[in-house]
């Protein structure tokens, strides 16, 4: 079964404003067709355009087949149609180019359809009122019942809508309209209320919205870490140095915290943990000061486009006490990460006197954290 997708791009619309036609105005950084393009990546695109876009369309889809447009939308559809006859096609998803956030889930959702009926179309049921209006003015209500939003792509088997299409007396709203006066019935399918078609100026800037809505990449990572005392006269503490009758043993200075908020960031990253960067069994680590490690895993978020939203470390243990400190210890670790200290949370739990910690064995260290892409 051969599937292509009809996008149709050959309007010249001008209320949307600009010096350019809609679809190829810039959406996002990227022209509006090519949003609505990369939606059927993976398909066979034929790209019904104007004459004067030839240039344009061949630069940005080199793979569609071109086919030029005709004075009605209906005219255009044609045009597509006729050029696919003979090919093998089956099957024909027809979009409108200027619809730019069509869900992949939607293209699924009308090619599934297409195992039951001969035609259908992605709609939403009108739930706001209905008004007629005169003069400015309310002049009547309707009834929304059974009422639904059109929208694309709409789905036919190849064989019925180019039928249709050659019995069509002229022009037609959309492909629907067209089938259903060839006798067609049409199956609706439930649409997707952020497949918007892009018609006025105040349309972009909410599809743009909704780009960055579905661009949004949020990481959360968690680390553990775990130190025995050893001899020694003090401990480090997320970037603190505390007086202390007993040290820590570690490769490093073995800042328990730190540590832990480290794994934390390479974890969301999905980049290992400090042992993967920082190898115990290389002797220029042996004593370093961790806020290398936290301060290379930050960097190495920054440079992958992440920014930290915030983090928390929990210290477990007995003793020292981490409260008189703990806003210190922030203030230390906001700094090393290059945030605002009201990103950076820094508490302390004791185990109950039960396990290692609680017999002061050692201290244990949890971390979270969450970035997301700037």
């Amino acid at each position: 079964m051969s599937t292509v997708a009809i996008i149709v791009a050959a309007g010249r619309g001008s209320r949307a404003g600009g010096l350019i036609p809609k679809q190829w105005q810039s959406l996002a950084g990227r022209p509006v067709l090519a949003h609505t393009l990369a939606a059927f990546a993976g398909m066979a695109v034929v790209l019904v355009i104007h004459p004067d876009d030839r240039d344009r369309a061949e630069a940005m889809a080199p793979k569609a087949r071109l086919v030029m447009g005709g004075a009605t939308r209906a005219q255009s559809v044609r045009n597509a149609l006729e050029a696919l006859e003979g090919s093998g096609v089956t099957r024909v998803l027809i979009h409108d180019g200027a619809r730019p956030l069509v869900s992949g889930a939607l293209i699924a959702r009308m090619l599934a359809a297409l195992g039951d009926h001969a035609a259908a179309a992605p709609a939403l049921a009108v739930s706001d009122a209905l008004w007629l209006g005169e003069a400015g003015l309310v002049a009547g209500t309707r009834d929304r019942a059974g009422l639904y939003r059109a929208q694309t792509p709409q789905a036919f088997r190849f064989d019925a809508i180019l039928a249709a299409h050659r019995a069509h007396p002229g022009a037609a709203l959309d492909d629907v309209e067209v089938a259903r006066a060839a006798g067609l019935d049409v199956a609706i399918v439930e649409g997707d209320e952020d497949n918007r078609k892009l018609t006025f100026a105040g349309d972009f800037d909410r599809a743009e919205a909704i780009l960055r809505a579905r661009a949004m990449d949020i990481r959360i990572g968690n680390g553990f870490d775990v130190h025995a005392f050893c001899e020694g006269d003090h401990v480090w503490l997320c970037g603190v140095r505390l007086a202390h009758p007993r040290g820590l043993l570690g490769h490093s200075d073995a800042d328990v915290g730190m540590h832990a908020l480290t794994d934390a960031i390479y974890g969301a990253l999905a980049a290992g943990d400090i042992g993967r960067h920082f190898p115990p069994s290389d002797p220029q680590w042996k004593g370093a000061a961790s806020h290398v490690f936290l301060a290379h895993a930050a960097g190495l978020a920054r440079e992958r486009g992440y920014k930290l939203a915030n983090c928390d470390v929990t210290l477990v243990c007995e003793r020292p006490k981490i409260g008189p400190h703990a806003i210190e210890m922030a203030n230390v670790l906001a700094s090393i990460l290059g945030v605002d200290a009201d990103r950076v949370s820094v508490k302390a739990t004791t185990s109950e006197r039960l396990g290692f910690t609680g017999r002061e064995e050692g201290i244990a260290a949890l971390a979270t954290c969450a970035l997301v892409k700037a």
